[in-house]
């Protein structure tokens, strides 16, 4: 069980994650009348309120408990990538948290994310390689806002050694402007929003051929929520929260979404279950 005396202080305080690019503009789910093209930034209200991802680090202290009763895994392998400008250490509280589930955690192991530099597309390859050939098993890949982006790309690409992907709040079905957060990206990264690498897995919005979830909140303050939305399929599914953007990855209702979600039996993945109690904390998001 995670030990709250593990941290100093919040690892979002230095290196609150934000998302900045997203290729595409394909239409969301037949209930939304917006496309990608027409999809606006969240509000300057959202975006102030982004300040509760402290309380809700708290919440995740708080709740440690009740998140203790989420299942137990069976010590497959786990990568989780960060958003932009932020470091291994922002996902700090969710990787030792599933390293208590039992299982084997890693983080991207590249300092800051700055975008696609040169070379991290293929640091990125090389170390789902090394995780997958090192425990000799599919490997499942968590990220947040723009490391989600890179997840679906990678399990695209290497669909034989991936075993699941889950996104927070990562907008891959949106335009790039739908952030609050591309200019960020472009001086980060020296590159243009919507300049991505064919190469790198093909374009944004197709999910990748391995089971996906997509985690979002309708209060994310970073990016457009419908953007960070799957289609619901037969191994594709959303779940909604009520969250910020920069707490996302520590928020108590996500941490234990992603749990739930990597402790299936590889090959038996079914959709989130939302009945009895599950309901007042994850409402349906096509409503």
């Amino acid at each position: 069980m995670l030990r709250c005396g593990t941290f100093k202080k919040p690892a979002y305080w230095n290196s609150c994650p934000f998302a900045g690019i997203a290729a595409g503009a394909v239409p969301r789910e037949t209930l939304m009348t917006a496309t990608a093209q027409t999809l606006r930034p969240p509000s300057r209200t959202l975006m102030f309120l982004e300040g509760r991802a402290i309380h809700e680090f708290g919440a995740f202290l708080g709740a440690l408990p009740l998140l203790s009763l989420a299942p137990r895994g069976d010590g497959h392998p786990v990568l989780v990538l960060p958003g932009l400008v932020a470091s291994d250490a922002s996902t700090r509280a969710l990787r030792t948290f599933l390293s208590g589930k039992g299982y084997a955690v890693s983080g991207w192991r590249q300092g800051r994310n700055y975008g696609l530099r040169p070379g991290v597309q293929h640091a990125m390859v090389d170390l789902v390689q090394e995780l997958s050939d090192t425990h000799g098993r599919k490997i499942s890949l968590v990220g947040w806002s723009l490391g989600g982006l890179y997840a679906r790309q990678l399990a695209k690409m290497m669909p034989e050694r991936v075993r699941q992907v889950i996104t927070l709040g990562s907008p891959f079905a949106g335009d790039p402007r739908s952030t609050n957060a591309w200019r960020v990206y472009e001086w980060a990264s020296g590159q243009k929003a919507d300049q991505v690498d064919p190469r790198f897995g093909g374009e944004l919005a197709v999910p990748p051929p391995v089971p996906t979830t997509a985690i979002f909140s309708r209060t994310d303050g970073v990016c457009a929520w419908q953007g960070c939305m799957e289609k619901s399929g037969a191994q594709t599914e959303s779940i909604e929260i009520e969250s910020s953007h920069c707490g996302m990855g520590h928020h108590p209702a996500a941490v234990y979404a992603v749990a739930d979600r990597l402790a299936q039996k590889e090959g038996q993945w079914k959709p989130f279950d939302r009945s009895g109690w599950r309901s007042l904390a994850y409402p349906d998001p096509h409503r």
